[in-house]
């Protein structure tokens, strides 16, 4: 487990640095925080460091948003605080996106946890303060 705390927006790039280096080649990314921890905003930031070339917004009505970057490769965003029950998430074929070997970032993943990989990163955003997170990072599996 790894923790550290970032004290601004200006630092979620290098916050996300700090992630992808933590992930070493996993691609199952959980982001755990209450509403407005700023799970969005990181994974942004995340984005913007894999130069993602596509406009990163929360999929809250559409589940998944696919980003590709200069390089063409994909990246997954899901959000399934709207979701209703593992079933209809079942019916959005998640099987395949996290079979791809692409990147799969995934917020409120407590909505379909049994379908959760073995192997994930779990990246936990605590409220400090306004402007104050502290991130914990935990490796499963493998």
């Amino acid at each position: 487990m790894s923790s550290f705390v970032i004290e601004s927006e200006a630092l979620l790039e290098e916050a996300a640095t700090k992630i992808i280096h933590f992930a070493e080649g996993c691609t199952m990314w959980l982001f755990d925080g209450e509403m407005g921890a700023g799970k969005t905003k990181l994974i942004k930031s995340i984005c913007k460091v894999f130069q993602v070339t596509d406009n990163v917004s929360s999929p809250s009505f559409s589940i998944i948003n696919e980003y590709r970057n200069a390089n063409n490769k994909r990246f997954y965003h899901f959000d399934f605080y709207r979701i209703k029950n593992e079933q209809e998430a079942l019916g959005l074929g998640l099987e395949e996106y996290f079979d791809s070997g692409d990147i799969c970032m995934i917020e409120w993943p407590s909505m379909i946890e049994s379908m959760i990989p073995e192997q994930y990163i779990n990246i936990e955003i605590e409220i400090l303060s306004e402007n104050s997170r502290k991130i914990h990072l935990t490796k499963h599996g493998r």
